[in-house]
């Protein structure tokens, strides 16, 4: 490949602890810190190489996360931080903004990645109109300025697979897979693991098989040929959405060490993979599970890959079942072709850190399963129907 734009030092994440588990009383610094100090102490990188932090964070409702990090990890004061919020984009997304600043010759080494305290998100709530009335709590912001396209993302997965005849065995099927390839794989996916709180594995995983997934309760129930979807499905079939085809709630860090070719020579560090190219895209606010195909494909063609066959790991942050067997469906992949150590359906969704997750997951696997020259494609959909989507060439 020609000279990259960046060079990937080394990655690092924390486990991904449920909502209101492990990381319950952290707050967004304090679950990344010990994951920042780790990861430069695995690379052999002092403090004061570091130029800049690009974090992000979608649920800290403001502040800059980013700088809390760089104090709190004993970054030299004029450390730059930036801090973005492109909902579950954001993990990647910083990752891409961290390139942009090496390739701009803005910075030389560069920490990048996604944090989420989900159990310590502030309590949002809307500033009332006049004196004396009361403020009015909400539970998500708007994503577009149609309120009838932007629907519940939850419905909005559900009202999808019913449209397109997934049906409730194929969703559930998809996530024991995902269960059972995180357990199967433990203690690989330890090696990345930074622990924090006492926690040094992923806690949401289980020991599942299909006949258990068939008791699991649902979370919306969809079947062809109810008298409101006539027009979906096939008559009968069963389309409903259980709670073990969608990502849970969830606490997490993820963190990767970018340089430019001369920092790596001052600093004396090895680089492991190669940032080839990325994209970040906009698709159908009213159907965000798609936008992660969408930046998947724009990302192969802007680095001009012929096509998915071109890369040899593929993880994609399946926020529910269907998103991961829609964007299976449209490259002709096989389920079993992606997240080969299970995906966030088994870990959880800790929303501005799931990208920088997976691709700490697409890093690690690179690395332990493939020959150099390889490369690997990570892609995630947030609200407001964005897609983001990288990839990565292992050296």
């Amino acid at each position: 490949m020609s000279d990259p734009l960046a060079l990937i030092v080394g990655w690092a994440r924390s486990a991904v602890a449920p909502h209101g588990g492990a990381f319950r009383a952290l707050q967004p610094h304090q679950i990344g810190t010990p994951v920042l100090q780790a990861l430069l102490q695995r690379a052999g990188v002092p403090v004061q190489a570091v130029d800049a932090v690009v974090l992000g964070n979608a649920l800290g409702a403001g502040g800059n996360p980013a700088r809390m990090l760089a104090l709190a990890a004993g970054l030299p004061q004029q450390c730059a931080a930036f801090s973005l919020d492109t909902q579950c984009c954001s993990g990647i997304d910083a990752v891409s903004m961290a390139v942009g600043l090496l390739a701009s010759g803005q910075a030389s080494v560069v920490i990048a990645g996604g944090i989420e305290a989900w159990s310590r998100a502030p309590i949002r709530q809307l500033r009332p109109m006049c004196a004396g009335e009361p403020a009015v709590a909400y539970e998500r912001p708007a994503f577009s300025p149609d309120p009838l396209r932007d629907p519940d993302l939850l419905v909005s997965a559900a009202d999808y697979a019913l449209q397109h005849g997934f049906s409730r065995a194929q969703q559930d099927a998809y996530a024991v897979l995902s269960h059972q390839r995180a357990m199967a794989h433990a203690a690989a996916l330890a090696a990345e693991i930074v622990p924090v709180a006492g926690l040094a594995h992923d806690a949401y995983p289980r020991a599942i098989d299909l006949r258990r997934a068939a008791r699991m309760p649902l979370a919306v129930k969809k079947a062809g040929g109810d008298d409101a979807d006539r027009s979906c499905g096939s008559a009968g079939t069963d389309c409903s959405v259980s709670t073990l085809a969608i990502s849970a709630k969830a606490d997490g860090a993820a963190l990767l060490l970018l340089a430019t070719a001369s920092a790596c020579n001052t600093w004396g560090m090895a680089p492991k993979a190669a940032w080839v190219g990325a994209a970040s895209v906009g698709g159908d606010p009213g159907t965000p599970l798609v936008a992660a195909r969408l930046a998947a494909a724009a990302a192969l063609s802007r680095v001009g890959l012929a096509g998915i066959d071109s890369v040899r790991v593929i993880e994609l942050h399946d926020a529910f079942a269907v998103q991961a067997l829609s964007f299976c469906q449209a490259f002709g992949l096989a389920p079993d072709r992606i997240n080969r150590r299970g995906g966030g359906l088994a870990r959880g969704h800790p929303i501005g850190a799931s990208g920088a997750i997976a691709m700490v997951r697409l890093l690690s696997d690179l690395q332990a399963d493939e020959a150099p020259g390889a490369r690997g494609l990570v892609a995630i959909a947030g609200a407001g129907g964005i897609g983001a989507a990288a990839v990565i060439e292992r050296l």
